[in-house]
């Protein structure tokens, strides 16, 4: 049976897919429609904004969902010979330095959000706070990740697997089926 904690993973875990999924598409639609109009020479200049908008959004939830599923990109040469104990105080440091991080970035993107309220986003009338809005919600997200992560990591530390940042190594993620099954 699953816990309560892992249903919401795994219901939040959807939710994204399905939201990362959508914003591709839109992207790939609004660029493709833009280039046919463009051919034939009636250019839909909002679109190429409206797509860069949307990938920002996109790079933020595929940061989040890869920081979830622990697959970040990692170079582990001079920790690899440590001990799980020793990696995972290692990582609990870091992810406390990250989150500090996160929370400044956080703090700093709210205050340029707040000057772009009435910059214009290029020609398509959006004002770029939407677009700026977008790095303290995903540093919010990614903070919870990692503090998400961490407290999973320490509670499942006898297993001597699961880090904050990464796994140990031969520890790769599922594939999506089983992902979504298991709500990771």
């Amino acid at each position: 049976m699953m816990s309560k904690g892992m249903m919401t993973k795994g219901l939040l875990s959807k939710i994204e897919l399905v939201a990362g999924v959508i914003l591709l598409a839109a992207i790939v639609v609004l660029v493709f429609i833009a280039a046919v109009m463009r051919f034939f020479g009636t250019p839909l200049i909002w679109s190429v904004d409206l797509a860069q908008l949307l990938f920002i959004w996109l790079c933020f939830l595929g940061a989040n969902r890869a920081l979830r599923r622990r697959v970040h990109l990692g170079i582990d040469l001079l920790i690899q010979t440590y001990d799980h104990r020793r990696r995972l105080v290692l990582d609990l440091v870091l992810g406390i330095l990250v989150v500090v991080f996160l929370a400044v970035l956080a703090v700093e993107g709210v205050k340029l959000t707040l000057l772009n309220t009435e910059r214009l986003f290029g020609d398509s009338g959006i004002p770029y706070a939407f677009v700026t809005i977008a790095v303290p919600v995903g540093c919010v997200f990614l903070a919870f990740t990692v503090i998400a992560n961490a407290l999973e990591a320490v509670r499942r530390r006898g297993e001597g697997r699961l880090l904050v940042f990464g796994r140990r190594p031969g520890d790769a993620p599922g594939d999506l089926e089983t992902e979504l099954k298991d709500g990771l």
